[in-house]
């Protein structure tokens, strides 16, 4: 079993930046791909971001090019990387391992 803790998030005005962290515990998930979504009030959960166990990154469309997704193996934590945050990434935001998710941390970005 592993669970997720997720941190980082708060209240920033638009063009900051904040790094959110998903640290896993229970076993060491470096072997795993881990992936970060989204959810904005009032709208379906998406898709954010993926790290594979060899690095390999995506990204959804709207976060590329200012979310940066990295992962420390050694801590078993997942980075989540946002610069140049606008109003429109406020959202809670969650990270997931297989079938496991972390609780929550919510990003709000005020214009």
């Amino acid at each position: 079993q592993v669970q997720l803790v997720e941190s980082g998030g708060g209240l920033v005005q638009a063009g900051d930046s904040l790094r959110l962290s998903c640290k896993a515990s229970g076993r060491s998930v470096s072997s795993e791909g881990v992936t970060w979504y989204r959810q904005a009030p009032g709208k379906e959960r998406v898709f954010v971001a993926v790290i594979g166990h060899l690095g390999t990154t995506l990204y959804g469309d709207s976060v590329k090019g200012r979310f940066t997704i990295s992962r420390d193996n050694a801590t078993n934590t997942v980075y989540l990387q946002m610069n140049n945050l606008k109003p429109g990434d406020t959202a809670i935001y969650y990270c997931r391992v297989n079938k496991y998710w972390g609780q929550e941390t919510q990003v709000t970005v005020s214009s």
